[in-house]
């Protein structure tokens, strides 16, 4: 392989800035914006004034909670950052966002314990193909060196991290960086560019050293430069630029730049960075299998819905162009017309009136229109691009309005918070409550502060329901009389059934065995629904299964019986029959898989016994190296705050998916105190 030009087109460019929870991408945000002029000072996060984390729920909480674009200018070029939020609870925000992306910067620090977060991070964007850039934030805090925060760092990248910059030091304080591709030295400003200074005489020696790292592993990829190396001659700078290119886009290396995004330091070397190395649009196309094209293709990264100016959806124009007042249709045969298309600053909105390939703006009152939707301003729906799925729930809570006359207002506002935000599941169960599941204690924590700061809904909050069921040890049999006379025609109904228990998960069975009419036939339907009314609640108040009932004998009176009478009388006689026929609780059991680094299986397989959990095997995560699932069965009562204990004892990262796997008989004083509270209830 010979020496590859980088190319040097530059254009409307979308970058996700990622990266563990509080590594400082919100403050990364502000020191580029500020850098690039479209802000007049850079904020901080504690201030509350920053263009990221400006939603109450992000402030109230100092913490990203959503996905917030901005788009600003830099040399002339068009740049979209969309702030991911890093909390594993919010991390699905980043999903539809990262797809149409050019790049991604991801923001780490030193720090051990947000290893497994990064891991997760770098393992999403390697699955999507996405090119990124490694900024290795708050330098001047660091207590150990670079080049060793990147042998604490490259185990979660299965791609090798190259060290483009190494700090300036002065009586061990970083003061600066050294760019190896330019050899030159950057003396830090607080909040303004850096000047160019001369390399130290004692740092010569580890820039040469630190410098032939870089071009060795660039030599990887170009054998024109392998051979330079072998034989001692100095590359041609623009040759180590087009490599560096070259390999950031096909992914084989990530870049690593350093600095400090509270200071406002290195932040201009990663927007040239950026503006010269970054994929363009042509080249995200082809990763997402999309042909080159004049037609208008646009997807949607975000759903917001707005206080006054309704629904917007923010997109990312990836061929041709799109103008206000435009026709769309998606992919899943919705239409709609614009109204309205702006460039995003954070909350803040700019009109525009029309937006070419490239370029990622928000566009109005699309109301059919869904995240993750692909896009076209034909009249024929395009072909759908990826959409990422889900992950499955890990905590749920249920949901009841303080006010009565918010009934029917939650319904639709939880409707529009999930359209936001698609990992939310609302479902409204059959006991009764609407309940509604997420990723965390945190993220439905925030889900509820929206509904009250967004739509003014106050709600109570508690532990859903288990749907518990009861069932039989024993048959029985017993007769049943409803007998009524209340002048004219009284009621009258005369039944006598027989119970017994069937297997696990058979259900219910009626049937009868009545022999010379003594319930007649039209009767017959009435008492069966008799029985099932009685089933909807048994002894302990749950539904019962698992239960055959065979209407063997009975009476009736040809003036007084109806079905009404029947169906009592059948009530009658399961009511008085299932006491004697020991009847028992019966619980959900869900079959778990726990995803947890492997340092912290110990304390995994610790925690699901404490919890009724019946561990059945454990073993390395597939494709995940450092990782184990541990299976198990656990009682769905068990489940409910189970995240929140993992993820303290896995650094966050730990998550689980679950399925039912069966009924179980509950005894004993857990069966005693559910039933006490059913009969309170």
């Amino acid at each position: 392989m010979g020496n590859r030009a980088g190319g040097r087109r530059t254009g409307p460019k979308c970058i996700a800035i990622v990266g563990p929870f509080a590594s400082g991408k919100t403050t990364l945000l502000e020191a580029l914006l500020a850098r690039c002029g479209a802000i007049p000072r850079q904020n901080t996060v504690a201030s509350g004034n920053t263009v990221g984390d400006d939603s109450p729920e992000a402030r109230e909480h100092v913490m990203s909670v959503e996905a917030t674009a901005a788009t600003t200018e830099f040399m002339g070029d068009s740049l979209t950052f969309i702030d991911c939020p890093g909390s594993i609870e919010f991390a699905y925000e980043a999903e539809p966002v990262l797809a149409a992306c050019d790049l991604a910067v991801v923001v780490a620090e030193a720090d051990e314990k947000k290893i497994p977060a990064l891991q997760l991070i770098m393992r999403t964007l390697e699955t999507l193909g996405i090119p990124r850039v490694l900024f290795i934030n708050k330098v001047d805090k660091s207590a150990i060196g670079v080049r060793d925060t990147l042998k604490l760092l490259q185990p979660a990248s299965s791609v090798p991290l190259l060290l483009r910059q190494i700090p300036l030091r002065k009586d061990g304080i970083v003061v600066g960086s050294i760019d190896l591709a330019l050899e030159r030295a950057y003396v830090y400003r607080e909040h303004a560019e850096s000047e160019i200074a001369p390399i130290p005489d004692d740092e010569k020696a580890r820039e040469i050293e630190a410098r032939f790292s870089m071009l060795e592993t660039l030599a990887d990829h170009d054998d024109d430069l392998m051979e330079q190396l072998l034989e001692e001659i100095e590359p041609a700078r623009d040759a180590v630029f087009d490599d560096l290119t070259a390999d950031l886009r096909e992914g084989t290396v990530i870049p690593v730049l350093i600095g400090s995004a509270e200071h406002g330091n290195g932040v201009l070397r990663l927007l040239k960075a950026i503006r010269h190395d970054a994929p363009d649009v042509a080249q995200t196309r082809d990763r997402l299998g999309l042909s080159a094209s004049d037609d208008t293709v646009m997807q949607v990264m975000k759903t917001i819905h707005t206080a006054h100016g309704g629904k917007l959806s923010l997109v990312r124009v990836l061929s041709g162009e799109v103008a206000d007042g435009t026709e769309i249709i998606a992919d899943t045969g919705a239409t709609g017309r614009i109204s309205g298309m702006y460039r995003m600053l954070g909350r803040n909105q700019n009109k525009v009136q029309k937006a070419t390939e490239g370029e990622t703006v928000t566009l109005g009152k699309l109301d059919d229109i869904r995240t993750s939707d692909t896009l076209t301003a034909g009249k024929k729906a395009p072909d759908a691009l990826a959409r990422p799925e889900a992950p499955q729930p890990v905590y749920a809570v249920a949901l009841r309005p303080r006010e009565r006359k918010d009934e029917v207002k939650l319904s639709s506002s939880l409707q529009k918070l999930a359209e936001e935000d698609p990992s939310i599941v609302v479902e409204h169960q059959d006991t009764g409550e609407t309940v509604i599941s997420g990723h965390g204690e945190m993220h439905l924590r925030v889900t509820t502060e929206r509904l009250a700061n967004k739509y003014q809904i106050e709600v109570d909050s508690g532990k859903p329901n288990i749907p518990y069921r009861e069932t039989i040890r024993k048959g029985a049999q017993q007769r049943g009389r409803h007998k009524k006379q209340s002048g004219g025609h009284g009621q009258f109904g005369d039944v006598v059934i027989e119970i017994k228990p069937l297997p696990r998960g058979a259900g219910f069975e009626f049937t009868d065995t009545i022999t010379g009419g003594v319930v007649p036939k039209q009767y017959i339907p009435s008492v069966e629904s008799g029985v099932r009314d009685y089933l909807k609640s048994g002894v302990f108040g749950f539904p019962v299964v698992d239960i055959a009932v065979n209407l063997s004998d009975g009476s009736y009176h040809s003036v007084d019986s109806s079905d009404m009478a029947f169906q009592m009388a059948a009530k009658l006689a399961m009511r008085e029959a299932m006491p004697a026929c020991s009847a028992v609780i019966l619980e959900p059991v869900m079959k778990i898989e726990v995803y947890a680094p492997s340092d912290a299986t110990a304390k995994v397989t610790a925690i699901l016994p404490q919890r009724r959990g019946q561990i059945l095997g454990f073993d390395a995560r597939p494709g995940w190296e450092g990782w184990d699932v541990v299976e198990a069965m656990i009682p769905q009562s068990e489940i409910g705050d189970l995240i929140v204990e993992l993820r303290s004892a896995t650094a966050g990262v730990a998550t689980f998916r679950a399925a039912f796997d069966h009924m179980a008989e509950l005894t004993g004083r857990q069966a005693d105190e559910i039933a006490a509270k059913v009969k309170a209830a």
